[in-house]
């Protein structure tokens, strides 16, 4: 996201703690470049702390906050709720009070499709009323939206929240499936295989969601203050994890050793985004198949250092 707005002439102010959730190094590459071109800032803090991140603000005046910072994933959040919650929730809360303080108006969001649960009905639309997370990672992020929506209503601040599906493709985490099982595959170890292959997900390639940030991003510099919005960033299909097995293998070309396990908690059975909201309000249109944006990752994977 930092590169594109740097591509079409913004200047940026990053802040990341590098937190050892995986290797910091790995994240301090991803930025090397970035940094070099002058265009972008780094701070070096955790969002949590209000205090020191607005101190070691520029001075001057910041058109516009993304928030994409978050403790991200189901699985780890089960074991470390309260670290989610401080991160997640009083987190957004700390960046929404520099937003009211200096009065940055636009605000963009970064929400899960894992605030619809297991019960909305697909596709996930924003209209139903996401009210039953199963794990701490939803109920945060479902939390980070209702506290953006109190701050749109109350300090004038436009504020829109990107529910995005699955995010995938180069520099996708290492704990996420396609990464995991791309790097098992390719050493021939067994990959975990939880359930009976049969769950869904709708994976959006990363260049289709950085678009859609962009959009939303102009979205909130235009709307009259005040304004909310929550609307989903997915590529509006789904792929099963067996066939998602089979895709990577395939470029790999290697065959794939299945660990079955038991379906985990808090993994929802589906994921299935309806964008139809999105094409309308941000002209949002994900183009790359599952089949190309597999590829792609596949070339890049190739491509990394060893370890």
């Amino acid at each position: 996201m930092c590169e594109r707005l740097v591509e079409r002439g913004d200047t940026v102010v990053i802040v990341d703690s590098f937190d050892p959730f995986y290797s910091p190094e790995t994240k301090r590459r991803n930025i090397r470049t970035l940094l070099e071109g002058g265009r972008a800032t780094l701070i070096e803090c955790d969002i949590s702390e209000a205090g020191e991140v607005e101190s070691r603000l520029p001075p001057h005046d910041n058109d516009a906050i993304i928030h994409l910072a978050a403790r991200a994933g189901v699985r780890p959040s089960l074991a470390r709720p309260l670290d989610y919650a401080r991160t997640n929730v009083e987190g957004t809360l700390a960046i929404l009070e520099i937003a009211r303080k200096r009065k940055i108006r636009p605000f963009v969001f970064a929400s899960s499709s894992s605030v619809y649960g297991d019960s909305t009905p697909v596709p996930f639309r924003e209209s139903e009323p996401a009210d039953d997370p199963i794990s701490p990672y939803a109920a945060t992020k479902r939390a980070g939206e209702l506290l953006c929506r109190s701050h749109a209503h109350l300090y004038a601040l436009t504020v829109i929240c990107t529910r995005l599906f699955t995010v995938y493709g180069p520099r996708q985490r290492p704990d996420l499936a396609i990464h995991k099982f791309a790097r098992l595959m390719s050493k021939g170890e067994p990959i975990p295989f939880y359930g009976d292959g049969s769950t869904e997900r709708d994976y959006t390639y990363v260049a289709d969601i950085v678009h859609g940030i962009e959009a939303a991003l102009d979205w909130a510099v235009a709307a009259p203050p005040g304004d909310f919005e929550v609307v989903n960033l997915g590529e509006s299909e789904t792929t099963t994890l067996s066939s998602l097995v089979e895709m990577i293998a395939r470029e790999l070309g290697v065959a794939p050793r299945i660990d079955s396990l038991p379906a985990q908690p808090g993994d929802v059975q589906r994921t299935f985004a309806s964008i139809d909201k999105a094409r309308d309000l941000l002209g949002y249109d994900p183009n790359t198949s599952m089949e190309a944006g597999i590829r792609q990752f596949i070339d890049w994977f190739r491509e990394q250092p060893p370890g």
